[in-house]
């Protein structure tokens, strides 16, 4: 029984021993791969070609951030509404119509514009979304208003 056992051993070590030699083939055989210099190529003419596509491409997504804007004062409409049909007027409090604001992109949040409500009374109300980022650059930050009828409109066009 020993004797097989150190057969067996015995022929785990030669097996061992084969694969280790083809080991030291594989790696001692030259990887083809591409240059530093090919590579660096390659991210240079991907960065054209992103600087050549921002530029059109920057309307669309001022556009795709701007239906946050309306998202947030649609929403902000409904609960003014529901708000004074409990009590027959407008509130200028998020809280008191439940409306809770997301964290604005410079405070570490994701949301682009600030929301709040300008005036609030008996029979009407007013509510603005100005952008805290400049999405194209300019200077002009985009701003949306919405009332008490859900005029939805874009006063500042970015």
């Amino acid at each position: 029984m020993k004797q097989h056992y150190l057969f067996r051993k015995g022929r785990q070590n030669i097996l061992n021993m084969k694969n280790k030699s083809s080991l030291i083939g594989i790696i001692s055989k030259k990887a083809q791969a591409f240059s530093l210099t090919e590579l660096l190529v390659v991210l240079v003419i991907i960065g054209i070609l992103v600087l050549l596509a921002l530029p059109v491409l920057m309307p669309l997504i001022s556009k795709a951030k701007s239906t946050e804007a309306q998202v947030q004062l649609n929403h902000l409409y409904t609960l003014e509404k529901s708000y004074f049909y409990m009590k027959s007027k407008y509130s200028t409090s998020f809280d008191d119509v439940g409306y809770e604001h997301a964290k604005l992109v410079t405070e570490g949040g994701n949301a682009n514009y600030k929301v709040e409500i300008i005036e609030a009374g008996i029979n009407a109300f007013k509510a603005k979304a100005t952008a805290v980022v400049d999405f194209d650059g300019d200077g002009i930050f985009d701003v949306w208003e919405i009332d008490h009828e859900q005029n939805l409109v874009q006063t500042i066009k970015d």
